[in-house]
């Protein structure tokens, strides 16, 4: 199986979309497709034995669209200024049209010549549109070009017939007119606004520079992104962005990473951190070492992902483009019924006619193809800018209805790192004195624990002691000399064989706070007592009680003891306790509340999550988990901020909001203009011309795409 996103070109409905949709799905090797309106994407999963990518395409022209090739990044789309001038001298013509039709005293004849010269101009304008509709209508997918199609072109060939003949009736070149302008000008209004909801997107696409600075031998050289070998070292100065994934080798520096993270601070990075593709140096000259060039940058990797997600489609819009899909037929019918009725109950050809067109025009759903994936693809893009990647569109439909959130403790709820939490020192050095003097012995020494004391040393620019006579004590500590005295570090055991005793109190306050305790001996006394603990994240306990007061059921999963567990949970406020276990307990876990007729979101970092991730309603991984996780998740949270998953529930529940107040006044409009243009009001003086029923529609979709915008 392989799979492939193509753009296309030619779709301005959801009948568009679901005609292109089926069409490619029933053809022979094509084992899934969907297409997305918004992005103007078909996502194909296809059998590469039986087809090539170019056979999808050729499918694509047969449908009545064209392939414009398999997607590479998305491009940042201007509106030309010769568009918006096209549209000026279009208004212009309109009016000049208007003014010939009601209030000139031409010569009949040549009047109507002139209306038909300058009709024809707008069907050379919309030729795409007009041609659209026709092969729709020949591949029998009727779509909204299709009705656009027959309206224009029966009211424009009605009215040449009445000039070739010179029959005394009124003619209706202005409509067809009208109503093309109308269509072409809401499409352009749209166009706009959905470049709005891609403007997270595109950010990062245009977020990298296009040169990098190469340091080889001693010296400096430009040099194009293409031109970058993994491995190469680059230099980045103040005020300028990293090229490339890379890691630091010299220098420090601060970097803006928000366009990634969603963290509006800038980041400290020194030597051994990782710099991001297109993260913006503030304050420093460094060097570093490309690691992930092309499409394994985290940049390329993140739009290929968020492209993927737009494409695909929730239910809501499967549903959308079903109505839609059945619609579009019901309305050439009810146009013709209309059109028979009129001639059958006495009316002349031309109002027959114009009450076809108005009708065409009146009920295209063009506000109904919107409706469902601008709002999806704007709250994909709200959800980006907080750092939260989402990798498939339902993700948002499915977070709506999300009443019980599991998370693993270790590196989700915790840090996952050991620091150094508690110090009590009883010797005549410093704090930081006595945790260098500990950590020249933790250097030499490949526990969890000694990491704790790095770190420490780290943050605060300290070295650690020199030290002589390294010993490893298996199972009790490390021995050594430092600095001519002699050190003893370890646990409680290493302290009992030395014939060393430690403050009882202070033993039971770093317990009683769940710190593991490395004991410090100089010279024969016991010189401090070190906490060290996995610390919990910043806003872990905020995050339990917003999820709780949304009536959400919250559960902590952990391999480790029921006492260290119990304590986390009670610290962050946690209830529902399951310690020591398994993988596959915690899939079980996942299932048994699924099975319970609960909608699940599991949230971890680590391989052993990976099955109950996947096992979930929704997949949450933080992006510094392994990688197993992140690729096992359905969402990838880019920072360690946890109170996004508040976000990400508020941001489902307002999008599908959105959606459903969008189908309502779609589905509304259409119920509510068909009638009329079929004129069933009559009697009671309402009735609808063709180019006031093309205006209609505009401001239709004009207000789908207002109520989306409003996410912003």
């Amino acid at each position: 199986m392989k799979k492939a996103i193509l753009l296309i070109d030619g779709m301005t409905c959801s009948a568009c979309s679901n005609g292109l949709e089926k069409y490619v799905k029933k053809q022979r090797g094509v084992l899934n497709a969907y297409v997305n309106l918004v992005m103007a994407t078909l996502n194909v999963e296809y059998d590469e034995s039986e087809l090539r990518l170019v056979d999808i395409e050729k499918f694509v022209a047969s449908a009545g669209f064209k392939s414009l090739g398999e997607f590479k990044k998305l491009e940042p789309q201007k509106q030309e200024k010769s568009q918006k001038i096209k549209f000026i001298i279009g208004a212009v013509l309109l009016l000049l049209m208007m003014w010939l039709s009601m209030f000139t005293n031409f010569e009949p004849t040549h009047k109507v010549w002139v209306l038909s010269l300058l009709g024809t101009v707008f069907l050379f304008e919309g030729r795409k549109t007009l041609s659209s509709g026709v092969k729709n209508l020949i591949h029998l997918m009727p779509n909204m070009d299709s009705l656009i199609t027959l309206g224009v072109v029966t009211s424009f060939l009605y009215s040449l017939y009445i000039a070739v003949f010179a029959i005394d009736a009124p003619v209706y070149f202005e409509s067809a007119a009208m109503i093309i302008y109308f269509v072409l000008l809401g499409r352009m209004i749209e166009g706009g606004a959905r470049q709005k909801t891609l403007e997270a997107v595109q950010k990062l696409v245009t977020i990298t520079p296009d040169f990098a600075v190469l340091f080889k031998n001693g010296k400096e050289q430009k040099v194009t992104l293409d031109e970058v070998k993994k491995g190469d070292v680059l230099a980045v100065y103040a005020g300028d962005k990293a090229a490339v994934d890379g890691v630091i080798v010299e220098g420090s520096a601060h970097f803006d990473e928000s366009f990634i993270t969603g963290e509006s601070k800038p980041v400290k990075k020194q030597i051994g951190n990782t710099v991001l593709a297109g993260s913006f140096n503030y304050d420093g000259y460094v060097l570093y070492e490309a690691k992930n060039i092309g499409k394994q940058s985290s940049v390329s990797q993140i739009v290929q992902m968020v492209t993927e997600a737009a494409a695909s489609k929730p239910k809501t819009a499967r549903v959308a483009d079903e109505v839609s899909g059945v619609f579009v037929p019901v309305i050439i019918a009810l146009a013709l019924m209309t059109f028979i009725f009129y001639l059958w109950y006495g009316a002349d050809l031309s109002f027959a006619v114009i009450k076809f067109v108005t009708v065409l025009v009146a009920s295209c759903p063009c506000a109904l193809g919107l409706a469902v994936p601008l709002a999806v693809v704007m709250g994909e893009g709200l959800a980006l800018k907080e750092g939260i990647l989402i990798k498939k569109a339902d993700v948002l439909e499915r977070a709506k209805d999300i009443n019980a959130v599991l998370f693993d403790k270790t590196g989700t709820l915790t840090q996952g790192k050991p620091k150094i939490a508690k110090i009590f020192n009883y010797s005549n050095l410093s704090d930081d004195d006595l945790i260098k003097t500990a950590a020249a012995l933790e250097e030499k020494s490949a526990h969890p624990i000694a990491n704790a004391f790095k770190a420490y040393l780290f943050e605060r620019k300290i070295k650690a002691g020199r030290i002589e006579k390294f010993e490893n004590l298996a199972g009790l500590g490390l021995k050594g000399v430092v600095g001519g005295k002699e050190v003893v570090l370890g646990n409680a055991k290493l302290l009992k064989e030395c014939g060393l005793k430690a403050k009882l109190s202070d033993e039971k306050a770093l317990t009683d706070e769940q710190n593991s305790i490395v004991y410090v001996a100089i010279d024969g006394k016991v010189s401090g007592l070190i906490g060290i603990k996995d610390m919990l994240k910043e806003n872990a306990a905020e995050l339990i009680k917003a999820l709780e007061s949304k009536k959400i059921d919250v559960w902590m999963l952990t391999g480790d003891n029921e006492s260290t567990a119990q304590k986390v949970a009670s610290m962050v406020g946690i209830k529902n306790v399951m310690a020591n276990v398994l993988p596959n307990q915690k899939t079980q876990k996942v299932r048994e509340l699924k099975n319970a007729g609960l909608k699940v979101m599991m949230v971890g970092d680590g391989i052993n999550d990976s099955p109950a991730l996947t096992a979930s309603d929704i997949g949450l991984s933080i992006d510094t988990g392994t990688e197993i996780a992140v690729s096992s998740a359905d969402v990838v949270l880019k920072n360690d901020h946890l109170m996004n998953i508040v976000k990400l529930f508020d941001i489902s529940k307002k999008t599908f909001k959105i959606i459903k107040q969008n189908l309502f006044w779609a589905f509304f409009y259409n119920m509510l203009m068909l009638p009329v243009a079929m004129g069933f009001l009559a009697t009671f003086g309402i009735e609808l011309s063709p180019h006031i029923a093309s205006l209609a529609m505009v401001l239709s979709s004009m207000f789908v795409v207002g109520n989306t915008l409003r996410l912003r």
